[in-house]
């Protein structure tokens, strides 16, 4: 088989991260990026801290996310990040296509399942 799973897999984990990203910050309100990171990490979506930073620049220089620099007790100040309204449409957006390639994806997969059978 000349398809590399793995690749596959790392490829599809990362065309949805913007999508959980924003869902994220979404769900909380004003999230700080390590604790993105944790959320991506729990849910295995297998992200290092060198991928999701700049994402979260990206985001940002698209309108969708703003932050605000808030004092730590344990070191300098942090940056969290909240969505915008645009972000927020963008995120319904993506959500709806979503919703759309999974429907996609288990009508497909039930026909060739059941085809194979």
């Amino acid at each position: 088989m000349d398809l590399n799973i793995e690749n596959t897999r790392v490829q599809m984990r990362k065309g949805i991260l913007e999508l959980c990203i924003l869902g994220i910050i979404s769900s909380r309100g004003e999230v700080y990026s390590t604790d993105i990171l944790e959320s991506l990490k729990d849910s295995k979506l297998l992200v290092v801290e060198g991928t999701i930073y700049p994402l979260l620049t990206r985001l940002k220089n698209a309108g969708y996310l703003a932050y605000v620099w808030k004092e730590s007790t344990g070191g300098p100040p942090r940056k969290y990040f909240t969505l915008t309204d645009e972000g927020q449409v963008v995120l319904n957006e993506l959500l709806k296509t979503w919703d759309e390639l999974d429907h996609a994806v288990k009508t497909t997969t039930r026909i060739s399942t059941i085809n194979n059978d």
